[in-house]
């Protein structure tokens, strides 16, 4: 029994780190969100814009800066893919990490895979975040 409550209290101990994890990745998807939002009204509003105007030079413009608002939202869209993923990824090494404690089996290979196909979900999200950025200073 004691051997059970030391394996599920480093279990505990194990999962400390990973749920901080999960508050960056919380926090990465809020920004990215309100990101997405924001680009989303910027397009709403060039929409209205365009069935407004009938000045084909000011039309050329709203399009041309819509079609940039578009690829916005698909980059966006597609970091807070990686961020979920990322984050579901963390959860799973975490309810890895008690099954292990709990059934005294040797999981720490897929916990390992898990963890590391997380992180390599995290870095896509930051970089499509960077990438977003430097889309908007266009």
């Amino acid at each position: 029994m004691e051997t059970h409550i030391t394996d599920i209290a480093h279990a505990i101990q194990m999962a400390v780190a990973p749920v901080f994890l999960l508050t960056a990745i919380a926090t990465l998807i809020n920004v990215l969100n309100a990101r997405l939002s924001r680009s989303i009204d910027r397009r709403r509003a060039l929409d209205k814009l365009l069935t407004e105007t009938t000045e084909i030079e000011a039309q050329t413009l709203f399009h041309d800066e819509r079609l940039l608002h578009v690829a916005r939202l698909r980059v966006i869209y597609f970091g807070i893919f990686s961020a979920v993923l990322a984050a579901l990824l963390i959860c799973l090494v975490v309810a890895g990490a008690f099954v292990g404690a709990l059934m005294s089996i040797e999981v720490s290979r897929i916990i390992a895979l898990l963890f590391i196909a997380a992180m390599l979900a995290m870095i896509v999200s930051l970089l499509l975040f960077l990438y977003e950025v430097f889309l908007m200073l266009k």
